[in-house]
C-alpha cells in the first residue's frame, strides 16, 4: 500500500445489429444507476468469479520509490524544456484568456468524467463485465490533466504551451476537492486526496523547471541557443521512456484474458474525450484567429490525464485489484494517442 505522500509523488507525476439489440437494456440500466446517484461498487456481478480468477497471476503495480524518483525529474525535464523555449510574455498572454482557461477545465472536470461514466455503464451493461471494471474506467475519468499534454501542445502550437501549462496545473491545483467529490458521485466512494502533496507536485514538476527554463533563457540566451539543438531528441527519449515505463510495469494487465476488451473501451474513452475537446473548442472559439490551435490544444487537455494518480488512487483505496486495471491501461493507450496526434497534426500543419 502506499501512503498518501506516495501517492502525490506518482501524481508527479484508454456489430452494430447486436448492438443496437443491447441498447434498451443500456438504458434500462442508466436510469438504474442513475437513481442510485453512483455506481454500486461493492455489488455482486455474475461474472465476478470469473474474472477475479482470470486475474490470478496478472499483478497490476505501480512505480516503486526509485522508479517514482526518475518519473518525476523525466517529466520536469519536459517542462524545463518548454521553459527554455518560451518567455514570460507567453504566459502573461496566456492569463488573459480566461474563456479558454475555463473551456478547458470543463472539458476536463465535466466533459470527460460524463464519458467515463457513459463507458462506465457500457462495460457492464453491454459488455458484461465486473463493476470493480467499470469503477476503474470511471475513476480515469475524475482525475486532473497530464502534464504530457502540456509537452504534446508545445510539439504541434509552441505559442499555446504557456496556456496548456496554466490549465493543467489549475486542474492539478484543485483536483484535491474535485477529485475526491467526482469519485464519491460516479463510484460512491470518497477518496481522500493530499492537498499538500498536490501543490508540492505543482512545484516539483512544473513550477520549478519551467521557472528554470525561463530565467535560463533570459539571463544566458546564448547557452540556451546553444541547448536548443540538443532538446527535441533529448526529450523525445525522455518521452518515450515516460510512456514506455508504465507499459513494460503493467504489461500483464494489458495481455490479461480481458485485457483486449477494457483496452478497446479505453481506447473509445480517450477517443471520445479527444474529439469531444476538438469539436467543442471549435464551436466555442470559432471567431478566434487562431481557432486551430485552440482546438488543438483542448484537444490534449480533454483527453489526457493523469491515469499514473488514478492507478495510485486505485491500489491505495479499493480492495479489488480489478479496479487498478483500466487506469494501468490508460496510462499508455493515454500516451500513445496523444503522441499519435501530435505527429498527425504536426505533418499536417507542414
Amino acid at each position: 500500500m502506499f501512503s498518501c505522500k506516495t501517492i502525490a509523488f506518482i501524481y508527479l507525476s484508454e456489430s452494430s445489429s447486436q448492438f443496437c439489440h443491447k441498447v434498451p437494456i443500456f438504458l434500462f440500466h442508466s436510469v438504474h444507476f442513475l437513481s442510485l446517484g453512483a455506481l454500486n461498487f461493492w455489488s455482486v456481478n455474475v461474472h465476478q468469479r470469473k474474472f477475479q480468477n482470470l486475474l490470478k497471476g496478472t499483478q497490476v503495480r505501480n512505480l516503486n520509490r526509485n522508479q517514482i524518483r526518475y518519473y518525476a525529474p523525466a517529466l520536469g525535464f519536459l517542462m524545463f524544456a518548454v521553459g527554455v523555449n518560451s518567455s514570460e510574455k507567453d504566459f502573461i498572454e496566456a492569463f488573459k484568456r480566461p474563456d479558454a482557461i475555463f473551456a478547458g477545465y470543463v472539458g476536463q472536470f465535466v466533459v470527460k468524467p460524463l464519458l467515463g461514466y457513459i463507458f462506465g455503464i457500457i462495460a457492464v451493461t453491454v459488455f458484461g463485465l465486473p463493476t470493480p471494471l467499470a469503477a476503474g474506467i470511471m475513476l480515469v475519468s475524475c482525475v486532473s490533466g497530464a502534464q504530457l499534454s502540456n509537452y504534446a501542445t508545445f510539439l504541434t502550437d509552441p505559442p499555446l504551451a504557456p496556456l496548456s501549462i496554466v490549465m493543467t496545473s489549475l486542474s492539478t491545483a484543485t483536483a484535491v476537492f474535485v477529485t475526491p467529490m467526482l469519485s464519491l458521485l460516479l463510484i460512491g466512494k470518497r477518496l481522500p486526496v493530499d492537498v499538500v502533496g498536490m501543490v508540492s507536485s505543482i512545484l516539483q514538476i512544473v513550477i520549478a523547471p519551467i521557472t528554470a527554463g525561463l530565467l535560463l533563457n533570459r539571463l544566458f540566451p546564448r547557452l540556451c541557443e546553444a541547448m536548443r539543438p540538443f532538446l527535441p531528441p533529448l526529450s523525445v527519449l525522455d518521452t518515450a521512456c515516460c510512456v514506455g515505463a508504465p507499459l513494460a510495469i503493467n504489461i500483464n494487465s494489458v495481455l490479461s484474458p480481458f485485457g483486449l476488451t477494457v483496452s478497446l473501451l479505453i481506447v473509445a474513452f480517450h477517443l471520445s474525450a479527444f474529439i469531444a475537446g476538438y469539436f467543442l473548442s471549435g464551436s466555442l472559439f470559432h471567431k478566434a484567429p487562431d481557432v486551430k490551435a485552440l482546438q488543438r490544444t483542448l484537444s490534449f487537455e480533454t483527453g489526457m490525464q493523469s491515469s499514473l494518480l488514478a492507478l495510485a488512487l486505485a491500489n491505495r483505496f479499493f480492495q479489488d485489484p480489478l479496479v487498478s486495471v483500466p487506469p494501468a491501461i490508460s496510462t499508455v493507450i493515454m500516451s500513445l494517442m496523444g503522441f499519435a496526434l501530435v505527429m498527425i497534426w504536426a505533418k499536417k500543419k507542414e
